[in-house]
């Protein structure tokens, strides 16, 4: 009991600097805390589950041996087999018994009731499903507990599903009044025959936020204006001026404008720009043609940039009238940062998708244990719950000491006015 009594003033002492929950030290007197402390803080073990158990036992019945009252009905019972949660682990203990002598009843121990059902859906299991671990593989690959019961495939899917819904819940409600946005990435990512459009924010100091996603089956104006009008409503603050970054589609981009008309300059990927020209050509003209578009793309200048690409307008007419057709559409806007000087200075993060495809692809890494999409709830669910877990690791873009000058130059461009910018 004394290194049992040491290992809780150690508990106390995390609490008080915060390793559990700063305000968690005034509370732990209450059984819904202590339980939860219980059942985060494993090293405590079923140690510190007997000891809660027998102060519920005293409380009920009073200390072992004590001269009962008359009027007190409660007697100790002896024991029984039972189980608790630790963690991810389901664990064997021996749970006092109870029993109101004068009606012949047993008496529930509260603290049995709250310990032998999962707190919440616990982190650890959630996030090795995340990384990986199918579920049918869960128990031999959860950390090792002694005498642990193993956990069934679909005990861990129905907590999975419950964690993630909570998650998906938890990304879809949250504010986005506190980002101060300087630039916006749209990309879609194919899940089976379905497509996820996830918007992707940058900060004013360079911070990459996940901001939301919509379900479509295409990139189409009508569900990308209502997506991009969510946000708005959930508080994304683009009054002070956006880089938009999009790869090319249409329906993307009419619906930025639709919604942020006035206060967005569109930055279209000069990779798929490239990419979609060089696609009419024959395989014997792409890589010239390809070099003197990457080659176009890196000059610094907007003017130096456009002369080389417009130049390349005479020889795509004759090879196919398509290519050419697809270098003119939208071409000033693949040299938008040319055109706001920032050229050499952003080049790195913002003249291509790049920063929203990583984030796609680090998707893809924590999704592709899951070989059947079966419904739209599955899908929301993994990719809220993917994109919680990948965004404390998402560096900050390269240059970022640089975006106060796209700022300033998004606002002459498009000629707003500096706003006081509000928390």
């Amino acid at each position: 009991m004394g290194k049992l009594a040491a290992q809780k003033k150690g508990v106390k002492q995390m609490v008080s600097l915060g390793a559990v929950n700063p305000a968690a030290e005034e509370l732990l007197a209450d059984l819904d805390t202590r339980v939860e402390a219980i059942q985060l803080l494993i090293p405590l073990g079923l140690q510190a589950v007997a000891e809660e158990l027998d102060r519920a036992v005293v409380e009920l019945a009073g200390a072992r041996y004590q001269r009962k009252d008359s009027e007190q009905p409660h007697r100790r019972w002896g024991s029984q087999p039972g189980s608790v949660y630790l963690g991810d682990q389901k664990l064997p203990v021996t749970v006092p018994r109870v029993r109101n002598v004068e009606n012949r009843k047993e008496v529930s121990l509260d603290a049995y009731q709250a310990l032998q059902a999962p707190r919440r859906m616990d982190e650890g299991l959630l996030l090795r499903m995340l990384k990986g671990i199918a579920t049918r593989n869960y128990s031999a690959c959860a950390e090792t507990v002694p005498e642990a019961f193993g956990l069934s495939r679909s005990s861990v899917s129905r907590r999975y599903i419950k964690g993630t819904t909570r998650k998906l819940s938890e990304f879809q409600e949250r504010s986005l009044k506190e980002y101060d946005l300087v630039a916006l990435f749209l990309d879609g990512k194919s899940f089976a025959d379905e497509e996820i459009i996830i918007a992707l924010g940058v900060t004013l100091d360079g911070t990459k936020v996940p901001l939301g996603f919509v379900q479509a089956a295409t990139e189409n104006e009508r569900v990308c204006r209502r997506f991009l009008a969510d946000l708005v409503e959930r508080g994304l603050r683009f009054e002070s001026g956006l880089l938009v970054v999009l790869d090319g589609a249409k329906g993307l981009y009419k619906a930025v404008m639709s919604v942020l008309k006035g206060y967005a300059c569109v930055q279209r990927c000069q990779y798929h720009k490239r990419k979609n020209v060089v696609s009419y050509l024959p395989k014997s003209e792409q890589s010239r043609i390809r070099r003197k578009m990457e080659a176009a793309y890196g000059k610094p200048t907007h003017e130096e940039a456009r002369s080389v690409l417009v130049a390349l307008r005479p020889g795509l007419k004759l090879m196919n009238q398509s290519a050419l057709n697809s270098l003119e559409e939208g071409l000033d806007e693949t040299l938008t940062l040319h055109r706001l000087g920032l050229m050499p200075l952003l080049q790195a993060s913002f003249r291509t998708t790049n920063c929203i495809e990583n984030v796609n692809s680090l998707i893809g890494q924590l999704t592709h244990n899951v070989r059947r999409w079966t419904n739209s709830s599955q899908r929301h669910r993994w990719v809220a719950t993917a994109l919680l877990d990948i965004q404390p690791r998402l560096r900050r873009v390269k240059g970022h000491k640089h975006l106060p000058m796209l700022r300033q130059a998004i606002q002459a461009e498009l000629g707003i006015k500096q706003l006081a910018m509000t928390g």
